[in-house]
Parts: C-alpha cells; sequence; structure tokens
C-alpha cells in the first residue's frame, strides 16, 4: 500500500505546527522589517541633517563655485585672518572651514587647500568638495592658456556601442546587467532554499531518530517511500512559511509606510513627476526605453519554466542527501564531517556563477558545470538568461534527474540502515557497506 501521501501529510502537519516554526515565521518578517525600519530611519535622520562649511578663500578664485544645496550649504569669509574664521566656525558650530591660500600659480594653489574640523569630514563631502575646486581651476587654467572651454565641452563625444548578433539580434549593456541579476537572484535562491529546508529535513530525520519513533513507523512504511514523504512534506511547509512572509511582509510595508508618515499617494505623484521629467529629456528617455526593451528581451518564459524544473530537482538531489545524513547520525555534532562534502559543490557552483558565467557565460567552465548535477541547478540558471541553447537545458535537467534517481536509491540504502542504528558515529567506510546491504 501506497502511505507516501499520508506521510506527506504527517510531516507536513508535524512542521506547521510546531511551536517554533509558527514562532520564526511570524517574528522573521517582524525583525527583518523593523531592521528595515530602523536603518531607514536612521538613513533619513542621517540625510536631513544639512552640513554647513565655512569657506576662507585668500586666492579669490574659487568661492564663486560653492553653491548651496539642500544637504550642503557655504558660508563665505572675507577678510579675516585663519584663526578668526577657526573661531567663528567653532562658535558657529559649522562642519568645517574649508582654507584656500594665496598663491600666484594654479598649479601651486592645489597643494594649498586645507580642511579644519572638530571631527574627521564624510568622504562624500571632501571628494566634492575636490571636485568643484578642481573643475573651477581646471577651466582657469584652459583660460590663461587662451583655450576655449565651452569648446573643449562641446567638443566631447559620448560612445556606445550597439550589439548586435550575427542574427540581427540587437542587446545593449543594460540587457547584461539584467541577465546577470536574473540569473543571480534565481541562483542564490535556490542556495539558501537548499541550506535551509535541506538542514531542516535533517534535523526532523534526527529528532524521530532519537525518539525511537521511527522504530513503529519503519514497521509499516517503506524507507524510500518515508524518506520522500519527509522531503516533499518539508518542502511545503517551508512553501508555506515563504507565503506567509510575503503576506505579513507586505502588511508591515504598508504599516511602516503609516508610522513614518509615507503618504502612497504622494509617493504615486512623485514618481509620475518624476517619470514625466525624465520623458521630456531625450538622454533619460532613451535610457528608461533601453531598459524596458531589454527586461522584454528577456526569456522569461524560459526563465520561469527553467527555473522551477531546476529547482526542484536541486532541491530533492540534494534533500535526499540530507535526509541520509540524518539517518546515518545520532545527532547534530555528528553532521559536520559528511556535510562539508554536500556544501562544497554548493559552494563552487556559486562561486563558478559569479566569477565564470559572468565573464564568458558560454565558455568551456561555464558549460561543463552547466552540465554536472551537483552545480547545474545554480550555474545553469545564472547562464539561461544569456541564451542556452535548448537542447543543452534538456540535457542538463535529464542528467539532473537521472542524478536525483541514483541518489534517492543511494540515500534510501543509508537511510534503510542507519535510521536504526544507534549509539555508533558511523565512518565513509561503513556507509558504503551499507549501500551493499
Amino acid at each position: 500500500m501506497n502511505h507516501l501521501p499520508l506521510i506527506i501529510k504527517r510531516e507536513y502537519l508535524t512542521k506547521v505546527r510546531n511551536k517554533s516554526f509558527v514562532v520564526m515565521t511570524i517574528l522573521s518578517p517582524v525583525i527583518f522589517i523593523a531592521l528595515i525600519a530602523v536603518v531607514a530611519y536612521i538613513s533619513q535622520l542621517n540625510n536631513d541633517k544639512v552640513h554647513t562649511i565655512s569657506v576662507l578663500d585668500e586666492s579669490g578664485v574659487v568661492a564663486d563655485v560653492f553653491k548651496g544645496s539642500e544637504k550642503t550649504k557655504y558660508e563665505i569669509l572675507e577678510n579675516m585672518s585663519l584663526e578668526d574664521a577657526k573661531n567663528i566656525t567653532r562658535t558657529s558650530e559649522h562642519y568645517g572651514l574649508l582654507h584656500i591660500q594665496k598663491s600666484d600659480h594654479f598649479e601651486d594653489l592645489s597643494n594649498t587647500i586645507n580642511f579644519y574640523s572638530e571631527e574627521s569630514p564624510s568622504l562624500r563631502v571632501v571628494s566634492d568638495l575636490e571636485n568643484k575646486i578642481a573643475k573651477q581651476l581646471t577651466d582657469l587654467k584652459l583660460i590663461q592658456e587662451g583655450i576655449d572651454v565651452d569648446l573643449i565641452n562641446n567638443s566631447k563625444i559620448k560612445i556606445d556601442i550597439v550589439q548586435e548578433s550575427f542574427e540581427g539580434e540587437k542587446t545593449s549593456k543594460t540587457d547584461s546587467i539584467l541577465k546577470l541579476a536574473f540569473g543571480g537572484m534565481a541562483g542564490y535562491l535556490l542556495f539558501m532554499f537548499i541550506i535551509i529546508y535541506g538542514n531542516m529535513i535533517m534535523r526532523s530525520v534526527i529528532e524521530e531518530k532519537t525518539s525511537r519513533i521511527i522504530e513503529i513507523i519503519i514497521s509499516s512504511v517503506k524507507p524510500v517511500q518515508l524518506m520522500l514523504g519527509k522531503i516533499i512534506g518539508t518542502s511545503l511547509a517551508g512553501i508555506t512559511q515563504f507565503v506567509i512572509w510575503l503576506i505579513i511582509g507586505g502588511v508591515l510595508m504598508a504599516l511602516v509606510s503609516v508610522l513614518f508618515g509615507i503618504d502612497p499617494g504622494q509617493l504615486q505623484n512623485s514618481q509620475q513627476e518624476v517619470l514625466q521629467q525624465t520623458l521630456e529629456q531625450p538622454e533619460l528617455n532613451v535610457q528608461v526605453q533601453n531598459i524596458m526593451t531589454s527586461f522584454f528581451n528577456l526569456p522569461i518564459i524560459n526563465l520561469i519554466v527553467a527555473f522551477v524544473l531546476y529547482f526542484l530537482g536541486g532541491y530533492l538531489l540534494y534533500s535526499s542527501l540530507y535526509a541520509a545524513i540524518g539517518a546515518a547520525v545520532d545527532n547534530e555534532t555528528d553532521t559536520q564531517q559528511f556535510i562539508l562534502p554536500i556544501l562544497v559543490p554548493l559552494i563552487l557552483a556559486v562561486y563558478v556563477g559569479i566569477f565564470t558565467v559572468i565573464e564568458d557565460p558560454h565558455g568551456t567552465v561555464s558549460v561543463v558545470f552547466s552540465f554536472i548535477p551537483f552545480t547545474s541547478p545554480v550555474v545553469m540558471l545564472m547562464r539561461i538568461p544569456f541564451g542556452v541553447p535548448l537542447w543543452q537545458q534538456i540535457v542538463a535537467l535529464l542528467l539532473l534527474i537521472a542524478t536525483f534517481m541514483f541518489t534517492v536509491w543511494f540515500a534510501a540504502k543509508i537511510y534503510r540502515v542507519g535510521i536504526l542504528m544507534y549509539g555508533k558515529k558511523p565512518s565513509y567506510k561503513e556507509l558504503i557497506k551499507w549501500i551493499k546491504y
């Protein structure tokens, strides 16, 4: 008799009714949103702070470039000594004092600029000051040499190389960025899902093994059915948790917006104004159109189908190994020697995806690792946005499915013997013997 549906139901209900599962399902989005709110609030307080900088320009050539903005105000000091300027700045509690000494040559002037402050100034503020002064001195130097600055600025030509395949399909740098974002997000999500819920399956097996409940269950259920039931039931519990996180997260984001005085209507109006201003500017309008075109050029249907298939295949493959480890040991401490060989292919897949697929998605290394079943779920998902032939996707998927079936058989052998073993830490040599039983 097939007991798999009953095992899945039992495993699912056991997980979702567990107090720690319920608490973490509720607290995780609360903590996450709270951290985002705190960081946003602190950043808002920091961004709202206006820096007032005193400027003592003894050279008389750069003071005109210091125009106030929303974040930075400038107070120009004239006809006073450096010490008097320092005292005024300190008394007024200004952010700092910018002192430009008098010099006969622009080249020497660049080495006679100091910034005085009570504390170390922000890198952003210092960089902004350097850029303003550098541009002004460069323009003045060019004018001194009899060169028309406006003519130079108008002579600058911006190059944007149009990328096009031999078949006539046009792409751009924006396409590559979007493809990289989609591929990286898919691979990273699979990696985290395997780590989190694979460990959950392993702990579940260990708990049942140590409580001896498994001795009763195994008398009427095949080990393979029990293992698959745990994997599928835990996966459904994970999906349920993820959906609840999305719902709670959306509600909390709305509450945070109300508490921090963020009006969605105003945000929408602001976005419409920004969009309208963007469309009125030809360059920005072209950039927006390029982004939208790049998005719709992505193989959306292929990405969705491949993500579902490779996500399920990769998760089931690694989950069966986690279940086998849980059956082979008596406590989580003993799992360390067996987890490392499982994590190495996952970590290798992420590194190959980041450092190789990004640079050359159709290179030998990328293609080879996209066919290896233990790395293909991550690497292939990162390659697909860049355009992978359908036959490669199908072959890699078939290899993944075949490896999963072999892994289930392999893990079931260990599971069948290890689930009833107590009080002894198994070695790799003993695991090989269990497979032969």
